[in-house]
């Protein structure tokens, strides 16, 4: 009888802290990021605080870039000759990002050697990484190729990611808000509130402080009740453990904290902090 091994692929943008990818069995494919004209490959050449450091000392947006189609394939031929049967590629949302397109292209150039479906996860950053967490863990338990693609479609569909940005100088740098706006903002200290809905990054309202953008957080995540998983994505903040302290009566499971990379951080600023999570079906 043939062993069903079926493997799960991403991209970085999944910020998923690496003990996680190692113990499921992730393959993680990097994007790339440039600084002040300087390419970096995203978790190997730069760490996250080195990546905020660099963005503090840079007056202009790191720029962010898609895999080759040659990177995924180099990807799924190391999968292939590890003895995988299958491979199930869950990319950042194609909304978003041309990793994806990368992602079909290689899986096309490999289709004789090895069947793989590419699925848009409609999300970013932890939303993404907690599709690909789950996947790899049904994955791991012997399903089939087909068991595991329906899953990560059932999931895009019903991943909720809020954020609480804590700056505008990122969206000023980007040139998504003026100078004058940003200024006024951040007088009156508003926190903007972000969420990723069908695969694009949008508005989801205002609180004037910091306390009050982490207590709309725990608010949304309170309203579903009753999580096995949480996920919290933070941008080198202070009071993350607060935060997961306060979240925590919400969640019957575990709550896994991992790093807003530079993918998304380039554009969400130090200071981000959000949650991610499956609302029931």
């Amino acid at each position: 009888m043939s062993i069903n091994r079926v493997r799960i692929v991403t991209d970085s943008a999944c910020d998923l802290p690496q003990t996680v990818a190692d113990e499921l069995g992730i393959e993680i494919v990097p994007l790339t990021i440039r600084i002040d004209g300087k390419e970096y490959t995203d978790r190997s050449d730069l760490s996250v605080a080195e990546f905020w450091a660099k963005c503090a000392a840079s007056p202009t947006l790191p720029e962010t870039a898609a895999p080759s189609p040659g990177q995924f394939e180099q990807t799924y031929r190391s999968l292939l000759g590890d003895g995988a049967t299958s491979i199930v590629t869950i990319s950042l949302s194609g909304g978003l990002s041309a990793t994806m397109q990368a992602a079909e292209l290689a899986a096309r150039s490999v289709a004789d050697l090895i069947p793989v479906t590419v699925v848009d996860s409609r999300s970013a950053t932890l939303g993404l990484g907690a599709i690909v967490a789950a996947c790899a863990a049904l994955a791991a338990t012997g399903s089939t190729h087909d068991e595991v693609t329906a899953q990560a479609v059932d999931l895009a569909g019903r991943t909720r990611v809020w954020g609480a940005l804590d700056t505008l100088d990122n969206l000023k740098k980007g040139g998504r808000i003026g100078g004058a706006k940003a200024l006024l903002a951040s007088a009156l200290a508003i926190k903007p509130i972000i969420e990723v809905r069908d695969g694009k990054v949008e508005q989801g309202g205002k609180q004037r402080t910091r306390s009050k953008a982490l207590a709309f957080l725990v608010d949304k995540v309170a309203a579903v009740g009753g999580l096995d998983s949480l996920y919290v994505l933070q941008a080198d903040c202070r009071d993350v453990d607060q935060f997961v302290e306060m979240l925590r009566p919400h969640v019957d499971g575990r709550i896994i904290v991992g790093d807003i990379g530079p993918v998304v951080g380039s554009h969400a600023g130090r200071g981000t902090i959000g949650v991610a999570f499956f609302v029931p079906r």
